[in-house]
């Protein structure tokens, strides 16, 4: 099998390569019925030898076959010809690990075709691998004041008041260090304490690449610093090129007095990279593994679970690297779901285009990539329906404050089975959720302190129920790492918020952030920004449009002044523009004159607007629609009584009674094309925006908030 050539060891000469070339040729000439071989022999195999085997019943198996077989990757493509030369009848049978680039597709006109492929989607559906988890994660290097302060409290949740301050003098260090060293030190804190919050104790494993032999030191040195997370070093030895070169005098010197340690320990080489690979795969030390260029392929340590990117890395050393973490693994009760891929690098910003879009994917086809890596905000979507599948199981249950009524129903073993395997996903679930700085970019703080209690509620349950009932339940990994996420959130939370959140709603308060002195105008727009997106995040459900709408303004706002493309002041003059807008519910356009001041009737146009055409195919009209809105609204109004929202057969009645309106006026009166898909789709959708509206007149009427009542039927605010 012909194999690209593996780094030659410095003290080969070249007697020795002569003489292996020259074994290659006496085995082709004797017609050995199999041989393994690197695809620099042939080169050598050739030098003054006539050597040719022209029979047509020789296979040849080329391994990396994109990196072996043209002209761009140097020498090699100059090996594959000689390779040909000598076997000029052979059957050739290439193989690579990772998609083609565009500019490599010659490969496929060298060998004839493509045979086979088996993408990722497809090993994930095979369980061959484990889907990877992508979060881009931005660690600013110089902060000061009260942004210091908000990132600190986060990355030290759940230490001690002594340990914090412990940790924040040590972070102090900062100050006298020059900017290189700032930013590892800045990525360094919060690896440190993400994997000591999420993984610490777990069992399982994490890999951080960093940009040179010498950066990889400094990364150790403040990890041992820092003294929460152990680690070690595989690099090449200070004369090997690995990564970026080192040139400062400073960097050469701490190589080469660590590699001087590490031989002195391990006495060679290949000693010290058998003991710490062999650790790393074990269950004990080290817990993160630091590698620059090594271990990056080829490498497999199925704990290997959190992949910490530091080092610039684009198309096939990208997809190789981050492979290390989507191995499978499942032992004494440890069950690997995802690989985590966290980029201190913006490799792929938020991963909110198409993967071709950024340039450190560039090179290949949209098509090639599909399922390479998932948003981690994709997982942390799931939560509340998890959340209300795990409540919908106790639905019986007349009295849901009452545990007891809840260990009873769950008597029945069948029962609990099903309870055990929800609280299972819905625990997976929010433990990603909980370990991502993503989280409040999806839900508001209420909604996940929702998800804690729910979760500790039915933990406890769990429990009972074990000793009521004599049984013992595996709930896998995930009972220890979130039973200390929730010690660090909710038992470290702080006493008082530290920055002061800014009222979206009161022009007053804007006008005061704006005209704030010492502070950067993108530091204001920042700060106005998160509010406003908080407000969005938390109003989503109750006018999916109009939110949705000015969620992608803000997003792209935001995006243009990260990307330089506006001004700070540009920034700030839309970001003000888009919170008053919001506060006012302009929404920018006209909305017909039957609306007009209705939030409620603009919530359910919202839903229907451009969801309706006649059979003639054209639209139908703002004022139709905007009718039809309003009559929606009075069928539900109609069907709705106390409680509705937790009473299945009133529910149904109402659906079906919007069910009736559609079909007997839309399809039948007015004409209005309506396949049975679009009818069910937007069925949902009404339902859920009643629920949400429903909800939140509710919560307003019983604070008092005035204008909110609740009428009969329990619905909408006038």
């Amino acid at each position: 099998m012909a194999q690209q050539a593996l780094h030659h060891d410095e003290l080969a000469g070249v007697a020795l390569q002569e003489e292996i070339g020259g074994e290659t040729a006496e085995l082709i000439r004797n017609k050995t019925p199999l041989v393994t071989t690197i695809i620099n022999k042939f080169d050598v195999a050739l030098r003054g030898r006539d050597l040719k085997d022209e029979s047509a019943d020789i296979f040849v198996l080329v391994d990396e076959s994109h990196r072996t077989q043209t002209g761009r990757h140097g020498g090699y493509g100059t090996f594959a010809l000689k390779m040909r030369r000598v076997l000029p009848m052979a059957c050739y049978l290439g193989f690579t690990g990772t998609p083609l680039l565009k500019k490599e597709k010659n490969t496929l006109t060298t060998f004839g075709g493509l045979i086979h492929k088996y993408t990722i989607d497809e090993a994930i559906a095979d369980d061959a691998v484990v889907p990877l988890l992508y979060e881009g994660r931005l660690v600013e290097q110089q902060i000061t004041g009260k942004a210091i302060d908000t990132w600190f409290e986060k990355i030290s949740a759940g230490l001690s008041e002594a340990q914090k301050a412990d940790l924040k003098q040590k972070f102090s260090r900062m100050d006298a260090l020059a900017k290189t060293s700032q930013a590892i030190r800045a990525k360094t804190f919060d690896i440190s304490e993400h994997f000591r919050q999420h993984w610490q104790g777990t069992g399982f494993k994490a890999q951080l690449v960093a940009p040179s032999k010498a950066s990889a030191i400094r990364f150790k040195e403040v990890l041992d610093e820092i003294g929460h997370v152990s680690s070690e070093i595989i690099m090449s030895a200070p004369g090997d090129r690995e990564g970026n070169e080192e040139v400062d005098k400073e960097s050469k010197d701490l190589v080469r007095q660590f590699w001087a340690r590490m031989m002195a320990q391990y006495k060679s080489e290949d000693e010290y990279n058998r003991q710490i690979t062999e650790a790393f795969k074990g269950s004990g030390d080290p817990a993160i593994l630091i590698v620059v260029s090594k271990l990056l392929t080829g490498f497999d340590a199925p704990r290997n679970t959190v992949f910490y990117i530091c080092k610039q890395l684009k198309e096939h050393n990208l997809l190789q690297a981050i492979a290390r973490v989507n191995r499978l693994f499942q032992e004494e009760g440890q069950d690997k779901q995802f690989g985590f891929v966290l980029d201190y690098e913006g490799l792929l910003g938020e991963l909110d285009r198409a993967l071709t879009t950024y340039s450190a994917f560039e090179g290949f086809e949209v098509e090639d990539l599909v399922g390479t890596v998932h948003d981690v905000r994709e997982e942390i979507r799931k939560l509340p329906q998890l959340h209300d599948q795990l409540w919908d199981l106790f639905k019986q249950v007349a009295n849901k404050k009452d545990m007891e009524q809840f260990e009873l129903f769950l008597a029945d073993e069948a029962k609990r089975q099903e309870f055990y395997e929800r609280l299972r996903a819905f625990s997976r679930c929010l433990h990603i959720a909980l370990s991502s700085d993503k989280l409040f970019d999806v839900y508001s703080e209420a909604k996940v302190d929702a998800f804690k209690k729910a979760w500790k509620q039915f933990s406890e349950l769990r429990r009972s129920v074990q000793l009521r009932y004599q049984e013992v339940v595996d709930i896998k990994e995930f009972e220890p790492k979130i039973q200390k996420l929730l010690d660090d959130h909710v038992t470290a939370m702080p006493a008082e918020t530290i920055i002061e959140l800014v009222n979206v709603n009161d022009s007053a308060a804007l006008k005061a952030v704006v005209g704030e002195t010492g502070v950067s105008e993108a530091s204001k727009a920042d700060r106005i920004a998160s509010a406003t997106r908080r407000v969005i995040t938390e109003k989503m459900e109750e006018d999916p449009a109009f939110y949705r709408r000015f969620s992608e303004m803000l997003e792209e706002t935001i995006r243009s002044y990260r990307e330089r493309r506006i001004s700070e002041r540009e920034y700030l003059n839309r970001i003000v523009e888009l919170a008053g807008k919001i506060a006012r519910r302009d929404h920018g356009r006209s909305v017909p004159a039957a609306i007009k001041g209705n939030d409620d009737g603009q919530a359910f146009f919202g839903i229907l607007d451009g969801a309706l055409v006649t059979r003639e195919g054209e639209p139908a009209s703002s004022e139709e629609t905007a009718d039809i809105a309003l009559k929606v609204i009075d069928i539900i109004k109609a069907h709705h009584i106390v409680d509705v929202w937790t009473n299945d057969i009133a529910q149904n009645k109402m659906r079906n009674a919007i069910d009736d309106y559609f079909f007997d006026v839309l399809r039948d009166e007015k004409d209005i094309e309506l396949p049975i898909e679009v009818m069910d789709d937007l069925e949902l959708k009404i339902m859920g925006l009643a629920r949400a509206r429903a909800f939140h007149a509710l919560i307003e009427s019983e604070c008092g908030f005035p204008g909110a009542r609740i009428c009969d039927s329990s619905f909408l605010l006038e």
